[in-house]
């Protein structure tokens, strides 16, 4: 049994099908990337997991159980946190306010909320920023507050989106020094990246979707060399030259 599922699921906005017949495993302690062309559903497909978008068609199964139908704040309280691919921080409040609030999904009071969050600020390198307003971070440190965030609902499921955009070269080298580090403490993780260094580093295994349907799966040295991938990102033409 996969410790994640995604069983040909589907969503329509009207009669256009963003995301068609999708179906992908995650194995518990994977780091599991998803890539494909802009507009091609991978932020449609983490809608859907954490029920952002209700399923057109489809199921979605974690540790074995079931998810969809699941309302947001549940599928989060089970263990599935997520990030968000633009970053919105409660801007008028400190970086400490902003995690503690999401330390409340499990904490029993303020002082356990206050703990945890301070411990997941240091984990993701941000306790020089803790006392400042989230609204003046620079945007590396507002990306690992994002992450941080979503740390403190203690999930077991990590879905990271476009962690690393908008990144300088140092930083991304950082971004990628903490997704291991959130691997390495017990968490699975499917990221969205378009920053091929960062998902062919870190990625175990790789799925690619293009119109909302899944073009190729497997390493990344495979996916890296699928003539529909290849296709996909650069055009026809070079990949009938590759």
């Amino acid at each position: 049994m996969a410790y994640f599922e995604a069983r040909g699921i589907t969503k329509f906005f009207g009669g256009l099908a963003a995301v068609n017949g999708v179906s992908f495993k995650v194995e518990q302690g994977q780091i599991y990337g998803l890539i494909g062309p802009n507009g091609s559903g991978k932020t449609t497909i983490f809608n859907l997991i954490n029920a952002y978008f209700p399923l057109t068609k489809g199921s979605i199964r974690f540790e074995g159980k079931r998810i969809s139908g699941l309302k947001t704040y549940q599928i989060c309280r089970r263990g599935v946190g997520r990030t968000f691919q633009v970053v919105k921080p409660l801007k008028r409040m400190t970086v400490l306010d902003n995690v503690i609030a999401s330390a409340f999904l499990h904490a029993d009071s303020k002082a356990e909320a206050v703990e945890e969050a301070k411990a997941t600020i240091e984990f993701c390198e941000l306790t020089l920023y803790q006392d400042k307003l989230a609204k003046s971070l620079p945007i590396a440190s507002r990306k690992r507050l994002e992450i941080a965030r979503a740390l403190a609902t203690k999930p077991k499921l990590l879905l990271l989106d476009e962690t690393a955009a908008g990144l300088n070269p140092s930083e991304v080298e950082g971004a990628i020094a903490l997704i291991q580090k959130i691997r390495e403490s017990g968490v699975t993780i499917i990221i969205v990246e378009h920053i091929m260094k960062v998902i062919m580093t870190i990625s175990d295994k790789i799925l690619a979707i293009n119109h909302g349907m899944v073009i190729a799966e497997g390493s990344p040295e495979e996916v890296a060399s699928n003539h529909s991938v290849i296709a996909a990102y650069l055009g026809e033409d070079y990949s009938a030259q590759s």
